[in-house]
């Protein structure tokens, strides 16, 4: 196995000089497995669970569509100048195993194999699945850190209260988290937002929880570079989860997944909002919402597994490792 210079006993990818990319295991990035290392700094994880959407179905299959669509990276990260496999042990550490016929009991599953990963006090990122998976992997990572800033790349709040009476959907996390005193007042945001909603009310329901509100428009109009500036202000010192939901992706760059809204970032803008946290101490996230039935050509999959390939390195990087 290679994956650039490393210390003695690192454990990288398959060399894909010598077994082609189409070839080999079907980890992420084909990485080793958990089982295949005596330590670890981030595990990847896939949460193959979608019973929490609103509209379509077909998240549950998220985690082996990316895994496939990751063949395609290298070692080397050049915009980051960076060979995350070298600087930090990144494990394959498969899926969490969960009911889809109970969703409250699902996020009680979930939760315990992400605290049974941070046991070790390493770092947790996740694959899903909805966006429902994203509740328990908070609390566990809260457990492990404290309250969290949290960065929401997405087209969507996901701080509405119920759905049909249930207060535990895709549409619900960040409520639930700020009601359980998961995230730190005043140090959340959320980017890339768009698209219709129920009531003006959801925008001063949401911003009275405490978070910024960063548009699609936003981000086109001001640039990459003044948000990434913005986000680093508002996280500060505290310790960073960053979640991405897939559909923050315009549908052109991203058209398999549940929920689209036209007027997404673009893929160019979504990696370098990401590779600008490399400054901020983060401690976990997911990539949520890959839906490979609605892909086409394996774009979504693909863009996914570079997002994720850019969220390993950065925490590779964070003063947080």
């Amino acid at each position: 196995m290679t994956g650039g210079t490393r210390p003695p006993g690192r454990v990288g990818p398959i060399d894909a000089t010598v077994v082609p990319r189409f070839g080999g295991p079907s980890t992420f990035a084909r990485l080793p497995t958990i089982d295949q290392v005596p330590e670890w700094d981030i595990a990847v994880v896939g949460v193959p669970f979608d019973s929490g959407v609103t509209y379509r179905p077909g998240a549950r299959f998220g985690p082996s569509a990316v895994r496939q669509g990751s063949r395609l990276l290298r070692p080397y990260h050049p915009e980051l100048a960076a060979l995350p496999f070298a600087e930090a042990q990144v494990v394959d550490a498969g899926d969490i195993a969960c009911t889809p016929f109970d969703i409250e009991g699902a996020i009680v599953q979930i939760e315990a194999g992400a605290d049974a990963l941070l046991a070790n006090g390493s770092r947790l990122v996740a694959i899903g699945g909805d966006h429902t998976v994203a509740l328990p992997l908070l609390r566990s990572t809260a457990r492990r850190h404290g309250p969290l800033a949290l960065v929401h790349f997405d087209a969507h709040l996901d701080t509405w209260d119920t759905y049909f009476g249930q207060r535990f959907t895709h549409g619900t996390p960040f409520r639930r988290a700020w009601e359980e005193g998961i995230l730190q007042k005043d140090r959340s945001a959320h980017v890339g937002l768009r698209g219709s909603l129920y009531a003006e009310s959801d925008l001063s329901d949401d911003a009275s929880m405490g978070f910024l509100q960063i548009t699609a428009t936003d981000v086109a109009n001001q640039g990459t570079a003044a948000v990434t500036h913005q986000l680093l202000e508002r996280v500060a010192d505290a310790p960073v989860y960053v979640s991405v939901d897939i559909d923050v992706l315009d549908p052109a760059h991203a058209p398999g997944t549940g929920t689209p809204e036209p007027g997404g970032l673009t893929s160019r803008e979504l990696l370098s909002l990401l590779r600008g946290l490399k400054a901020a101490a983060v401690v976990g996230g997911d990539v949520v919402e890959v839906s490979p039935a609605y892909d086409h050509a394996e774009i979504t999959a693909i863009a996914a597994a570079h997002v994720f390939y850019d969220l390993v390195t950065v925490m590779s990087r964070s003063r947080a490792g």
